[in-house]
């Protein structure tokens, strides 16, 4: 096409795309040229500018391992991830919110009453819950739960040499009416990774890198929509503010205090809890598919 124009443009890709064979590939290719050829006029964007960028997704792809994806990152600072997380919650279920990037396929078994915490450092909390049918509220027998969190030094295992691999990840499933509980400790708050061009562009708008504390979960089950989300213990100073736009209010679970005695039977780690612990009740809520 020899005259296109910054009028012309979007509609030339649209034209060139006609021969898709996948109809939603051509839906979703042709809208994000829309957006961000609306995005270069709308900023008048620079050259100076536009290389910028394309720089920094080339650091960011010099700089991704399998153990930290900084597409990931971006998308999470952008609220993008957020936001498709958001669009995608089926209606009644659980909010969903960020896988983030250091999330570990191959976590070890944890038995239902399993153990996390390892006698590690760290204030010990005990879990509990149940997975339930969101629509009538009754439990969801062998729901998998993949569990994963950062350490009292609040970084994750793969980002600390000093922790055994795959540390504070599990693979729980629950019992036969959806009920669930394990040992852990309380998670901490940290700074997301600001040694990358993420980190620069948080630099560049003035934005604070914390998230408040969360555990991560993937719930699955058979005939039950997959759920990725994460659950942030109440009274945490970054729950609005967080760097990746992750809190819900569903998502907002109350910390409470439980006694060795009320703690449990189940719990493998029972015996060596302190007479008080820290406590967290879960509700995982689940739309059939």
């Amino acid at each position: 096409m020899r005259n296109v124009t910054p009028e012309t443009l979007t509609q030339a890709f649209a034209d060139y795309a006609a021969g898709a064979e996948n109809p939603r590939v051509r839906e979703v290719f042709c809208a994000l040229a829309k957006h961000m050829h609306a995005f270069v006029k709308e900023t008048q964007l620079t050259h100076g500018e536009w290389m910028a960028g394309l720089m920094a997704l080339t650091r960011a792809g010099e700089i991704t391992t399998p153990e930290r994806n900084e597409f990931i990152l971006f998308s999470d600072l952008l609220g993008v991830s957020a936001l498709v997380d958001m669009v995608n919650t089926p209606a009644g279920a659980t909010n969903g919110s960020n896988l983030g990037p250091f999330h570990q396929r191959g976590a070890p078994e944890l038995a239902d009453g399993g153990d996390m915490w390892k006698d590690q450092p760290g204030e010990v909390l005990v879990v509990t819950g149940r997975a339930i049918d969101a629509a009538t509220g009754a439990g969801i027998g062998g729901v998998t739960l993949d569990l994963w969190q950062n350490a009292d030094n609040g970084l994750y295992a793969v980002q600390d040499d000093a922790q055994p691999p795959k540390n504070y990840h599990g693979v729980l499933r629950c019992a036969a009416d959806g009920s669930f509980a394990f040992t852990t400790t309380r998670p901490k708050s940290y700074s997301v990774p600001y040694d990358g061009p993420g980190g620069d562009m948080l630099r560049a708008l003035g934005r604070d890198a914390w998230r408040p504390a969360h555990l991560h979960v993937i719930a699955e089950a058979e005939g039950y929509s997959s759920l990725v989300t994460e659950l942030f213990p109440e009274g945490d100073p970054y729950l609005d503010s967080d760097a990746v736009f992750g809190v819900r209010e569903d998502l907002v679970v109350p910390l409470g205090t439980i006694t060795k005695a009320d703690a449990p039977a189940h719990l493998v780690a029972r015996d060596r809890l302190p007479e008080t612990a820290l406590h967290v009740p879960l509700i995982i809520r689940m739309a059939r598919a």
